[in-house]
């Protein structure tokens, strides 16, 4: 076939009839989102394009390209086919204007602060935070004079106590890391909104299956695609999802000059792990609810966070912000040595930082995750020595829970 030969292959029908909320088509749109046969020869499965640099048909058209006058590739820093489709699906599932993908999640949020934030700019942040979260905001005040200031975000007045004259933007982590607490993401979205604030959120935990925060009113949208996105523990990715506007100021300001830059090969990983997000998330959810029911019961076990228990404290805030309660829980047990000693003791769940795998994993917080935060900081945050943080796999739910309760049975 000639390879200027046009075929006019059939619009998605995905793309034009899922709805905002969480229905059946969720599953059809994680499998097509962002795909577009027209664009790469009928491919069902995106090709990665591997190279670094695209020619240009003319000296007036390369020009317009290199300026972003007009769309198009010339350099993989600024983006690239395979890159653009992932873009393209994080967008649909996010219910987004555009997306840009970067080389990790710290890279994402990194990239999203330093394009909003300047020099004696102030930040309004939760105090139950991811930690390397929390070490960028130290690194942006020592290096660039960024004020921040940490909160209990389970109380929306909170922030709005802690405004100042200077105050730019508001970070939200809903579900926190690692102690599952909530966000009322549209109490907060409200108080920005009278200030004229922008709005960040971390939907790392949630995934777009189980909430979506732009429909709740946030700017900004942030991921570790690593997490639930990839879902396999074999790629390192993060993304940010706004409007088109914010997204190519980053592209084309922040991301040409830090480079973090997601590789053709990941961005391909991540679109194909987005195919089967739904029903992973589905079993996510499922197990984890099963899990959380259990530990609760078990004489061992102190305290179980997790949102989609009616003993959690926001149950009813999260079943109305949330279509599905995830696949994250911390629970307590009776300190510093009984916590490792259970981790110790598991066969099935697996020791290791991250989450969102399809294996169960299970980290110690305190020693792990959140070491290097002081532990005055870690129990303000309600991170306790013997807090654990179990991201459940889509295993057979019942292996998993004899799993944990013969390693509970260990423990004094």
């Amino acid at each position: 076939m000639s390879p200027t030969m046009e075929i006019q292959y059939p619009t998605h029908a995905a793309s034009s009839f899922i709805k905002k909320q969480m229905t059946k088509q969720q599953f059809t749109q994680s499998v097509h989102a962002g795909s577009n046969l027209a664009n790469h020869y009928g491919a069902l499965s995106t090709p990665i394009y591997s190279s670094s640099t695209y020619a240009f048909p003319n000296a007036e058209q390369g020009a317009a390209i290199h300026e972003g006058e007009m769309e198009g590739y010339f350099y993989g820093r600024i983006g690239n086919p395979t890159q653009e489709t992932l873009e393209s699906a994080l967008a649909q599932l996010e219910n987004g204007e555009a997306a840009m993908a970067f080389s990790s999640g710290m890279a994402a949020i990194s990239n999203a602060l330093m394009t909003i934030l300047d020099s004696g700019d102030h930040i309004i942040v939760p105090t139950s935070l991811y930690a390397s979260t929390t070490g960028l905001l130290k690194f942006l005040e020592s290096k660039m004079g960024v004020e921040y200031t940490s909160v209990d975000a389970t109380v929306s007045d909170n922030y709005l106590s802690a405004l100042k004259p200077n105050t730019k933007a508001i970070y939200i982590e809903s579900p926190a890391n690692p102690t599952l607490q909530l966000t009322d993401i549209k109490s907060v979205v409200e108080i920005a909104k009278e200030s004229n604030l922008i709005t960040m959120a971390d939907n790392t935990f949630a995934s777009p299956i189980n909430q979506n925060p732009i429909d709740l009113g946030v700017d900004i949208v942030l991921h570790s695609l690593t997490k639930y996105i990839g879902g396999h523990g074999d790629l390192l990715a993060g993304a940010v999802i706004g409007s088109k506007e914010f997204v190519e100021r980053c592209r084309w300001h922040t991301n040409k000059l830090l480079g973090g830059v997601i590789a053709p090969q990941v961005a391909w990983i991540a679109h194909r792990g987005i195919k089967t997000l739904a029903i992973r998330i589905t079993a996510h959810n499922s197990n984890a609810l099963k899990c959380a029911q259990f530990l609760e019961s078990h004489p061992k076990v102190k305290r179980v966070h997790y949102p989609g228990l009616t003993s959690h404290p926001q149950y009813e805030l999260a079943k109305t912000q949330m279509r599905g309660f995830g696949g994250m829980i911390a629970f307590e047990v009776d300190g510093l040595n009984e916590g490792q000693k259970l981790i110790d003791s598991l066969n099935l769940c697996t020791l290791a930082v991250s989450l969102g795998d399809v294996s169960t994993l299970i980290q110690h917080s305190a020693s792990m995750t959140h070491a290097s935060v002081p532990k005055e900081q870690r129990e303000k945050a309600g991170i306790t020595d013997g807090l654990l943080r179990l991201s459940v796999g889509i295993e057979y739910a019942e292996d998993i829970i004899t799993d944990l309760e013969q390693g509970l049975s260990q423990l004094n």
